[in-house]
């Protein structure tokens, strides 16, 4: 089973595809690697696919890659007495440390970190940033806010402080028990999420000790701002624009994608490009023309690897979208611009 095309296809195994059926089908559309995302897999679900994709690997003759994605730290409110508030603009809203339940008021956020980085004027974004928060007055132990754009908030949903640097690791507890166990595995790569300095990398390398490539995702400003460190620390970087589209404008993210991927090339690291690449394919069979023109302008631009999420790992056409990819891929890569490009980018001597 010989492939065409150089960039490889990263499809993300879940409940729609981690059957070994499906995981055969899924080579023979066109995916090079699996991933395996442990933020929605036990140690047991863990072995189980990795020794399916083994499997596979070996009935087919051809060699599969394995990356292990760690879920890294979460951030997230507590609960509300009632389930949920609404926030219209200009409401006010205190953050604070007390854990019991929330009201229209006040909800707790369990997280030192974030009072011990916050400043006034600071942004909090919550639930995948529909609703904006600004920090006015900050102590140690709460944040009065102002609603900037208002929306419906309900329990535990998820918290990024774009302006803030927090003095928390990129590998929580659950992480450290996770890349332990996938270190006794057959496993190829481990993506840490969430990193911020380059000495996240270098604490995670300590454990991995050459044993597996590590991946940085870049997704926080604070990476951004030190990319040229990690990337010199990493053996590869994952451009996960769903968090970084969360924290920073969205019409900055094609920009930085660009550069990012140029950046990478240069220091001859490979790099993937992620997140809503398909996105319109879990609950359709075809794509957009949207979607068509952002795969082919990641290959186009250099990118090593172009990844599937949902798409594969959830949705109801797991084999189409992987059809679809390559099949963008392919053309991309017989255009006649596409060489000329990619030797332009080639790495530094």
């Amino acid at each position: 089973m010989r492939r065409i095309r150089r960039v490889k296809i990263l499809a993300t195994l879940g409940p729609a595809s981690h059957s070994v059926e499906m995981i055969t089908k899924l080579v023979t559309a066109g995916a090079d690697l699996f991933r395996i995302n442990m933020s929605h897999a036990s140690h047991e679900l863990f072995d189980q696919t990795v020794q399916r994709i083994r499997q596979v690997e070996k009935d087919l003759s051809r060699p599969l890659g394995i990356l292990v994605d760690l879920q890294g730290p979460k951030i997230r409110i507590g609960a509300f007495k009632e389930g949920a508030i609404t926030l219209e603009t200009g409401d006010t809203l205190v953050l604070d440390t007390d854990e019991t339940p929330g009201d229209a008021s006040r909800v707790c956020l369990p997280h030192p970190e974030v009072f011990a980085a916050i400043e006034p004027g600071h942004r909090l974004l919550l639930d995948d940033g529909k609703i904006e928060l600004r920090a006015e007055k900050v102590t140690a132990d709460r944040i009065h806010c102002v609603t900037v754009h208002g929306g419906r908030l309900s329990d535990r949903k998820g918290v990024s402080v774009p302006d803030s640097l927090l003095a928390m690791s990129a590998m929580t507890d659950k992480d450290q028990a996770d890349l332990a166990h996938a270190l006794t595995r057959d496993i190829d790569w481990v993506a840490l999420s969430f990193v911020q300095r380059p000495e996240d990398i270098t604490d995670i390398r300590k454990i991995t000790r050459g044993r597996v490539g590590v991946m940085a995702k870049i997704e926080k400003p604070q990476a951004v701002e030190r990319l040229d460190a990690i990337i010199k620390l990493c053996d590869a970087i994952m451009i996960a624009r769903g968090d970084l589209g969360v924290e920073m404008p969205l019409e900055e993210v094609p920009g930085l994608q660009k550069r990012m991927i140029r950046l990478a090339r240069q220091y001859g690291k490979p790099v993937v490009v992620a997140t809503q690449m398909l996105e319109s394919m879990i609950s359709s069979p075809v794509p957009t023309r949207a979607e068509v023109s952002d795969v082919s302008i990641a290959v186009f631009e250099g990118a090593d690897a172009i990844m599937l999420s949902a798409e594969s790992a959830s949705g109801k056409f797991p084999v189409e979208a992987v059809q679809t990819m390559d099949r963008v891929a392919i053309a991309v890569e017989h255009d006649p611009n596409y060489l000329s490009i990619i030797r332009a980018q080639a790495a530094k001597p």
